[in-house]
């Protein structure tokens, strides 16, 4: 090679290396935020990254879940934020994950729930600011979940980019109106914190206005009294409106609705192909004759903190069951039947995947909720709080699943359910059909997230998919200025005609009169 070549060759690798990792041609440059310190939040987006980062684009992560098991991937990086969502010398996931039982009540309650996640939205976009440096053309795409509040896509306008939302369940009111410039109609799609799949009486569709308008109200209000009180760089400028919005739902478990075009429902993107079981857990399994139930609460709730008469129930209740269960339980578990093998961590989906699992006992959450439907496994559901009522309400509508309150249980009841599902093949039979349902697309959700992304990516942005609602006042969104001017030309034309009869009577009236008044 002459020495010319050398230099050339030289030149061209001091080039890539100042133009950072090199990338395949179209490959797309990804930056992404986890908000939410919640494993099953996490779980849905890194999915949805996943599925970009194993299709070639490059993909920035900043994470407070970050794996270091996860094989290296050229392209795919994940910068851990742990240390930015902990308290005073509290780890980070202790406040999502197996949280104490006691605080349960607490997050179920709307009064309390609305304002912790409003504050909350609040403290990850102040992080945002922290940890993103504007640097106009080093990315294509930004990702984000959204949670409470619309300060997130703040970044996407610093960084000169389209943005794109992932949400792990169904969207808040105000999130999807900000979003797509729609208004939910709380007359067929159920609130958020529902305990019902579809308002079906008059009743639920009273509670569901009511809970519509107070639940916008009160998030207004808190979101507005701080941005007073403390402005931030975000609330200068109005929101930034997303081009996709990735959503964590499917039409089995959940309602038909109108959506608009950028909204893509990608629900069970988070399955991976099961794994080989441990041994022991794969032998507990298999030399079941009676098949196997498996009762977790998931990444959510410690079982070992639910008040004793509860824990007693259940054991109590395990115990005469003819199958084995397995059981996630932290600790050592006093008074263990015989028949139940616990653990701190089990392979959810692997379990789930094989054939002699009978029942899946669980919370609820939307992760475990597709894990059971792709497996076609029956659910007994003990629903705490945020979407998992209304996600548990969607099973029971499909024939696959029960749903009863924790609190509240005894080992009576749970043994009656426990039987009633195994014993009763209905609930099996509707779990294969709704199985079935959700795996029959005509893409896969990786598929979905893939192409749509990169469709946005081609088209700028796509502003042909965003909805002109976005550009109306609600009160033209809501046809008030058309019904408006409707209602004073139907006033204006009542009045003239009640004016011209007034005027048809008077002369009706003085002809009258006259004729009267002329002597024969």
């Amino acid at each position: 090679m002459t020495r010319q070549s050398w230099c050339g060759l030289a030149a061209l690798c001091l080039l890539v290396a100042a133009s950072g990792w090199p990338r395949p041609a179209d490959a797309a440059r990804v930056l992404a935020i986890e908000t939410v310190a919640a494993k099953s939040h996490w779980n849905f987006m890194r999915g949805v990254l996943h599925a970009l980062a194993d299709h070639g684009h490059l993909v920035k992560v900043y994470t407070p879940f970050p794996d270091p098991g996860r094989p290296a991937t050229v392209g795919y990086t994940e910068v851990d934020t742990s240390a930015e969502f902990r308290g005073d010398h509290t780890d980070a996931t202790t406040t999502a994950v197996n949280m104490d039982a006691s605080v349960v009540p607490l997050f179920a309650r709307p009064s309390f729930m609305l304002p912790f996640i409003a504050n909350g939205s609040r403290r990850v976009c102040d992080t945002m600011n922290r940890l993103l440096q504007p640097d106009v053309g080093a990315y294509d795409i930004f990702v984000t979940e959204p949670l409470s509040s619309e300060c997130v896509s703040h970044a996407a306008r610093q960084l000169g980019v389209p943005l794109v939302y992932v949400v792990p369940a169904p969207l808040l009111p105000w999130i999807e109106t900000g979003a797509f410039g729609h208004y939910a109609n709380p007359a067929v799609v159920p609130h958020l914190f529902s305990a019902y799949a579809v308002p079906s009486t008059f009743y639920q569709r009273l509670q569901n206005v009511a809970m519509h308008l107070h639940t916008v109200y009160v998030n207004y209000r808190y979101t507005s009294t701080a941005a007073a009180a403390e402005q931030r760089p975000y609330d200068l400028a109005p929101p930034v409106k997303p081009a996709l919005v990735f959503v964590n739902t499917h039409y089995v478990t959940e309602p038909s609705r109108p959506v608009p075009l950028n909204r893509v429902d990608v629900g069970g993107i988070h399955l991976t192909a099961p794994q080989q079981l441990p041994a022991d857990i794969l032998k507990f399994i298999e030399e079941s004759p009676n098949g196997v139930i498996f009762f977790t609460f998931g990444t959510v709730v410690a079982l070992s903190t639910l008040p004793d008469h509860i824990q007693i129930a259940f054991k109590n209740a395990l115990a005469e069951v003819p199958q084995r269960v397995l059981l996630k339980y932290e600790g050592e578990m006093t008074d263990k039947p015989k028949n139940v093998m616990t653990s701190k961590w089990l392979p959810q989906r692997d379990i789930l995947m094989h054939p002699n699992v009978k029942l899946f006992i669980g919370h609820g959450g939307i992760s475990g909720v597709y894990e059971a439907v792709d497996a076609g496994v029956p659910v007994l559901g003990f629903p705490l709080f945020y979407d998992q009522p209304r996600n548990v309400a969607n099973l029971v509508d499909a024939g696959m699943a029960l749903s009863m309150d924790l609190f509240s249980v005894t080992k009576d009841t749970l043994l009656n359910a426990i039987n009633e599902i195994i014993n009763n093949e209905t609930y099996s039979k509707n779990a294969k059909i709704t199985s079935e349902l959700f795996k029959d697309r005509p893409m896969s959700p990786a598929e979905s997230v893939v192409y749509w992304t990169e469709y946005v990516i081609r088209h700028k942005g796509a502003p042909h998919l965003k909805s002109h609602a976005l550009n109306l006042t609600w009160y033209q969104y809501f046809l008030l200025d058309v019904i408006a001017v409707a209602l004073l030309l139907i006033i204006s034309v009542c009045y003239i005609v009640f004016k011209t009869l007034q005027l048809i009577k008077k002369l009706i009236f003085k002809s009258s009169s006259k004729s009267k008044s002329k002597p024969d």
